[in-house]
């Protein structure tokens, strides 16, 4: 799905209320842990990169990736699974998109069992990556090169450099034979750009679940606590007949009355400035952003004939905040269209189409500052980082909404540092993917005991 920078935002911090000792200790011994896996992980993050694993809807191409993820946790003798989510096609679940693919788009979930005697925990992170675009790369978006102490190539921050990090932690306790009293879970899911949420959804129907979840978006080192909902539309404005083009008929165009509708759009993102922003997006100067993606009439190309546009079209994503009753809102907006139309006469007569891009839309979430699992999140990337660790809130939507409304498990974004997601000549920083892995392992021990 579209995605600007990460891990900006609001910034907040957390007070230390747990037992610092422990937090420190734990610190300490992730460090030491993560050291012996380091060579590994980096070399899972480059074959990962190397790996396509484009998905545009309806299809995805996330095999291939997956397969290469379940080989580095077989032959370490990891207990893993990798399951096809075509299950899918027969749920009834609402946020099943029953107009994409799933056969032969599989998940990974691998497993370092606990004692039973404590909390569990589940990383999870998606595998899909958007296409490397129209623009050109300074070199292949499959490279995987390491320079200047950052990996370049598709889907490096975007989140393989989670993903890896993730992984590593559990290879780290395998190395070390190390059995926490709870189980520590990570799972690589499909289809999460693009809106899609199937494979995050297929993972919570296959049965897998946890006391807490951190999804390992890059989000600069920052333990994020909050997400925006979002919804993708798109409206198509048609009108006239080609036969008036070179004749003594009035051509009608659509053209320059779109510009009304890009008004009412601009309406509308002034509303939104104005709305309730809540705790997490208090301090956002614009909390809930209504964006045009795409605009379209004509075409520049050189083959493009010169004539009169007949279409002309808008593609729009509003975002929401996470106490919004989003449905509810999304009627709002469309009745708000509907009266836009009626009143306008070009509008009146030639109605412009109303098209949902998914639906329903996503929402956003939201877990409380004060919550232990925040709370040992942030302490423990205190104590991996030497510095008060950030908290903050995202400036996009994710799978957390479908984790943590839909399944009750609370859940937090942290993730490395990079650059270039959704653009050319993508990276990830390879220091700041250590500092992950040693964060979200540091929890581990706190968290599963």
């Amino acid at each position: 799905m579209p995605r600007k920078r990460k891990g900006t935002g609001k910034v907040a911090t957390v007070r230390k209320t747990g037992d610092k000792r422990s937090s420190r200790e734990a610190a300490r011994e992730a460090r030491r842990l993560i050291a012996g896996v380091k060579s590994d992980m980096i070399a899972l993050l480059g074959d990962l990169v190397r790996t396509n694993s484009v998905a545009v809807p309806p299809e995805g191409s996330e095999a291939a990736a997956q397969t290469v993820l379940y080989k580095f946790l077989r032959r370490r003798r990891i207990d893993a699974e990798m399951y096809d989510t075509g299950f899918l096609a027969k749920s009834k679940h609402p946020y099943v998109r029953h107009e994409r693919h799933y056969a032969g788009r599989p998940n990974v979930v691998a497993r370092i069992a606990g004692t039973g005697r404590g909390k569990s925990l589940l990383f999870s992170g998606h595998m899909d990556t958007v296409p490397p675009g129209p623009n050109p790369w300074r070199e292949s978006p499959w490279s995987g090169r390491i320079k200047g102490g950052r990996l370049y190539g598709r889907g490096s921050w975007d989140m393989k450099g989670g993903l890896a990090a993730q992984f590593a932690v559990l290879a780290a306790l395998k190395k070390a034979r190390l059995r926490l009293s709870g189980d520590v879970i990570a799972e690589s899911v499909v289809d999460e750009e693009w809106a899609g949420g199937g494979g995050t959804l297929a993972a919570r129907l296959h049965g897998t679940k946890a006391h807490a979840c951190v999804i390992t978006e890059g989000t600069n080192l920052s333990v994020v606590r909050a997400t925006r909902g979002g919804h993708f539309f798109e409206i198509f404005a048609r009108a006239g007949e080609a036969s008036a083009y070179f004749s003594k008929e009035e051509v009608v165009s659509p053209a320059a009355p779109m510009g009304r509708i890009l008004g009412w759009i601009d309406e509308w993102t002034k509303r939104r400035k104005r709305i309730d922003r809540g705790e997490a997006y208090s301090d956002f100067a614009d909390p809930a952003p209504v964006q045009i993606l795409a605009l379209e009439a004509n075409r520049f190309d050189p083959d493009t004939p010169w004539s009169t546009p007949l279409e002309a079209k808008v593609r729009v994503y509003f975002q929401f905040l996470p106490h919004e009753d989003v449905i509810e809102v999304v009627r709002e907006i469309r009745k708000s269209f509907d009266a836009f139309c009626r009143r306008d006469p070009f509008f009146r007569k030639h109605k412009p189409e109303w098209r949902d891009i998914v639906y329903p839309p996503l929402y956003g979430h939201e877990l409380a500052a004060d919550h232990p699992w925040t709370r040992c999140l942030a302490e423990s990337a205190t104590a991996v980082l030497g510095r008060r660790a950030v908290v903050s809130a995202a400036e996009y939507p994710c799978d957390a909404f479908l984790i943590q409304k839909h399944f009750r498990i609370p859940t937090l974004l942290f993730g490395p540092s990079g650059a270039g997601a959704h653009n050319v000549d993508e990276n990830v920083n390879l220091a700041s993917v250590m500092k992950t892995a040693e964060t979200l392992l540091a929890a581990a021990l706190v968290w599963c005991g």
